[in-house]
């Protein structure tokens, strides 16, 4: 599967975030899953794309060509693919992931996973996605799509949309759920 990690370009407060981040790509390179990333070098972006390289795994960065400056991206990809914009990165990392989970970040990483989800809720993908709600980090966020459904703004249950993990492998299998075949 080609899974795409949405994550921060910084590293966070918490080091415990760093150390999920390359739990999760140590585990999709060893499960023989393919991380498409945004490309970044630093914070945890760069550290899943670090760790699942170190464990052998296939990575595909995307990125605008603007990004393209020292230090900024992740020089070990195995696949690197550049665009003109952020939306046609967002198009691109879309297509080409079977699946979608968003570590920590700020608005950049929100922002990619609002609009997985926003097309999760019109019925445009089926893909699914998941929130590495490290430390209880999205918690705030889960809160806020229970009190919009609660509220009348939101349709669907928030477990239609996306499911929340603390745990990577418990995340990944959520993910991986989706792509098993019944016997």
């Amino acid at each position: 599967m080609n899974i795409c990690v949405f994550a921060g370009a910084a590293p966070g407060a918490d080091p415990a975030c760093v150390r999920a981040a390359e739990a999760l790509g140590a585990l999709l390179a060893g499960r023989g899953h393919t991380l498409v990333f945004g490309g970044g070098a630093t914070g945890l972006m760069g550290s899943v794309a670090r760790a699942s390289r170190a464990r052998g795994g296939r990575v595909i960065g995307v990125a605008p060509r603007f990004f393209d400056t020292e230090g900024v991206l992740f020089q070990d990809c195995t696949e690197f693919i550049f665009t003109g914009t952020m939306r046609e990165r967002k198009q691109i990392m879309e297509d080409m992931s079977d699946a979608f989970a968003a570590l920590p970040g700020g608005i950049g990483t929100f922002e990619e996973f609002f609009e997985i989800i926003t097309l999760r809720q019109l019925a445009r993908i089926e893909k699914p996605a998941a929130l590495f709600s490290i430390n209880g980090y999205y918690d705030p966020l889960d809160a806020l799509v229970d009190t919009a459904m609660r509220e009348g703004f939101l349709r669907h249950r928030k477990e239609e949309l996306y499911r929340s993990f603390e745990n990577a492998e418990k995340l990944v299998e959520y993910l991986e759920s989706h792509f098993i075949s019944p016997d």
